[in-house]
């Protein structure tokens, strides 16, 4: 499978909750993921927090995605049942190796999740 496809799936997994088919799409040594507000070294670390965020999760629309060689790019709206905040819009960058997601970079205004949770944001290890 194509790094690009690898990621599409991954993306539907995540849109229809399906985490344990996402994790299996991700490398399990060496994985890291990297956001403006946190920073997630195991998949099941990411995994868990898009888990919770799951709750508030209107919809999760792929507006584009383009892949060179194993780096593919994915535009996203996040959109919510959090009326104050309403939709997030998302950049990610996603490293493949050896058909596994081995990073995930993700861009976005951190101001808005973080006033989503709160404050509560979760520790790194």
């Amino acid at each position: 499978m194509e790094p690009k496809d690898i990621v599409a799936q991954y993306i539907a997994h995540i849109h229809a909750q399906r985490f344990d088919e996402a994790k299996a799409l991700l490398a399990t040594d060496g994985f890291e993921y990297v956001g403006p507000n946190m920073r997630f070294l195991r998949p099941d670390d990411m995994l868990s927090y898009q888990f919770g965020m799951a709750a508030i999760q209107k919809d999760l629309v792929l507006r584009q995605i383009s892949a060179d060689g194993d780096h593919v790019f994915a535009i996203l709206d996040y959109r919510t049942n959090f009326e104050p905040i309403g939709d997030v819009r998302l950049a990610v960058w996603f490293r493949v190796r050896n058909d596994k997601i081995q990073t995930v970079e993700a861009f976005y205004n951190a101001a808005v999740v973080e006033n989503m949770l709160g404050g509560n944001l979760p520790t790194p290890e």
